[in-house]
């Protein structure tokens, strides 16, 4: 039996999780030494690399002094809280990274103590001690103090720290005295986390993520927790309703390296995936043929958002998409369910319609990015908080938001916080900035981030995690200015987008095409405004010299999917196809929108 130890690495977005994954996969060389990275070898996603985060929980292997390392890596954004929930559950202890300027951050804190509740070891790693103004000794603090209002107990208290930088590939116990590679802290891990049990008896394992293989279909992957897995054998699935199914393994593969590794059986302790097994999800226990035994189920938080997902109907409908029928939709959005744990799709009375469920902006709109590019086009409605009642009192999510950000802007940023019925628990210095914490209800966040950014010139570092269901806190101002929306449908011309500046910010430019009931701009006041962009210049044969060049245009105000999602009002859409975002009302015809719009 070779040692085997299952280790989670917890950090906050943008810490350095990955960089330091790929120095642990260098340093035990799995790689020839002429091959050379230069990229990230674990956000393999497009979406991950342009954003720089880690969305899907991803597994890797080193073997380091005859020990075998499962590394699982853990997306840090407490909207992906459905991953981390089942990740941790494959893992004996977790690496807890920090930067050692910003100390530990409300996401970490998220995915730490669901790892403390577990019991799990900690090793602290203080990364980025290499830069200036850094504070490890202050931020080692910080881990005690968070790790301690957690309920950590005595021996999770007693964790060793590692100090270094990963992206210069060094690791040491003391941050003052640099080494050359990363072995301090390997040695931390094979001393520290404890090796994965082995407990004998009937086989079980418990499915916490899966894979996809256009040649073998859906493939289950989880942590052996008792007994041995066999290839061939025959065993019984554990449904969710209670249901036992018999099942028969096809092939067993463990991780090694970046890769899998075909084996003929696999142990208890080891994390291994398994094909040949249909109709699982994830939660399910797969167990002994004769007396299966299931393992307690994971527990997901609630979603705490909805979408509506609907079919694009505008004039524009399946000129750059390739899915465009609803059936399309249904299928891709119910395919989603079964891997992403923390989403759920209701649908509706309304044919064509369907109510998605999620954990914020950022997991729903990974969603709809990703849908984009596979070349889905979709509608989608403003992003709605989910209430909930409570011995007949209205009741509703509320988040935890820290906004760093520089002193002279914070006065306008706790403005704009209270005004969305926003509570500041905490402001104190931190370096240059200031360091705000607030309380505020998920809806006083939509829309939020595009005026905090406004505010401060684009200066304030925003992070928020959602805490639990609090009595209703009363309405919150929405978007004040209204929309313009196009009269016609056709290209917009210079000439009248020149003589309708004064009316407001457009959002398209000269060219462009737009579609009548289309919102092209938001108007300067509060009602919105019905204009005509396509009119052209009255030629006549007078002219005044030099008076027809002179069209100046503002450039047209830009959008990114999730600034749209908080940016549209109820009565409006959002069009996505893989090549444009369009806001759009929901009756394009302008008679329609009075008749309906006091109703």
């Amino acid at each position: 039996m070779q040692s085997i130890r299952n280790i989670a690495i917890i950090a906050h977005v943008d810490h350095g999780k990955t960089t330091l994954v790929d120095k642990i996969i260098h340093a035990s060389k799995i790689f020839d030494a002429h091959q050379q990275f230069d990229d990230l070898i674990l956000d393999n996603n497009d979406l991950e690399r342009e954003r720089g985060i880690t969305i899907v929980s991803k597994n890797v292997s080193v073997r380091y002094k005859d020990v075998k390392i499962n590394i699982i890596d853990t997306p840090g954004h407490a909207d992906f809280g459905g991953e981390v929930e089942r990740v941790l559950k494959m893992a004996d202890g977790v690496l807890l990274l920090v930067d050692a300027f910003e100390g530990p951050m409300p996401q970490t804190r998220f995915v730490l103590g669901k790892a403390i509740s577990l019991g799990l070891k900690p090793i602290v790693v203080v990364n980025k001690v290499d830069k200036e103004n850094c504070r490890p000794d202050e931020v080692h603090e910080m881990v005690f103090d968070l790790m301690f209002n957690l309920d950590a107990t005595e021996d999770q208290l007693d964790f060793v720290t590692i100090y270094g930088s990963s992206k210069n590939g060094w690791m040491s116990t003391d941050w003052q005295k640099p080494t050359d590679n990363i072995t301090p802290l390997l040695d931390a891990i094979i001393e520290v986390i404890p090796p994965a049990p082995s407990e004998e008896g009937t086989p079980q394992m418990q499915i916490t993520s899966l894979d996809y293989s256009s040649f073998v279909g859906r493939i289950a992957i989880g942590r052996v927790k008792r007994g041995t897995l066999v290839e061939g054998a025959n065993m019984s699935l554990c449904k969710r309703d209670g249901s036992i199914k018999k099942v028969k393994i096809k092939e067993l593969q463990v991780f090694e390296g970046l890769g899998r590794v075909k084996v003929e059986s696999v142990s208890a302790g080891e994390i291994c995936a398994v094909t040949g097994i249909e109709g699982f999800e994830i939660g399910d226990t797969l167990a002994d043929f004769e007396n299966p035994e299931p393992l307690a189920r994971i527990a997901i938080d609630e979603p705490t958002m909805n979408m509506l997902f609907t079919i694009n109907n505008s004039p524009f409908f399946g000129k750059e998409g390739k899915f465009v029928t609803s059936r399309h939709l249904r299928d891709r959005l119910y395919k989603e369910m079964e891997k992403n744990l923390a989403l759920r799709v209701d649908e509706t009375d309304k044919e064509d319609t369907f109510l998605v469920y999620g954990r914020g902006i950022l997991h729903l709109s990974v969603l709809i990015e990703t849908m984009r590019r596979e070349g889905y086009e979709l509608q989608v409605g403003q992003p709605q908080v989910i209430f909930k009642e409570e011995n007949g009192q209205k009741m509703e999510p509320m988040e935890h938001l820290v906004v760093d950000v520089p002193e002279e802007s914070a006065g306008k940023v706790i403005e704009l916080v209270t005004q969305r019925k926003g509570d500041l628990l905490i402001m104190e210095p931190k370096g240059d900035l200031q360091h705000l914490e607030f309380n505020i209800p998920s809806r006083g966040l939509i829309g939020l981030r595009n005026n905090v950014l406004t505010a401060t010139a684009g200066e304030a570092i925003m992070n928020h995690r959602f805490v639990a269901y609090e009595p209703f806190k009363g309405a919150i101002p929405g978007r004040i200015n209204g929309s313009l929306i196009a009269m016609e449908t056709g290209p917009g011309t210079a000439y009248s987008i020149d003589k309708l500046q004064d009316r407001g910010v457009f959002f398209v430019e000269p060219g462009e095409d737009v579609y009548m009931g289309m919102v092209i701009g938001e108007h300067s006041r509060q009602n919105d405004l019905t204009v005509n962009i396509q009119k052209g210049k009255q030629l006549t044969n007078m002219r005044a010299s030099g008076s027809d060049n002179n069209v100046k245009i503002v450039p047209k105000k830009q959008f990114s999917l999730e600034e749209a999602m908080e940016y549209i009002q109820k009565d409006e859409l959002l069009e996505i196809t893989p090549k444009s975002i369009r806001m759009r009302k929901i009756y394009l015809d302008e008679n329609e929108r009075k008749r309906y719009g006091n109703n």
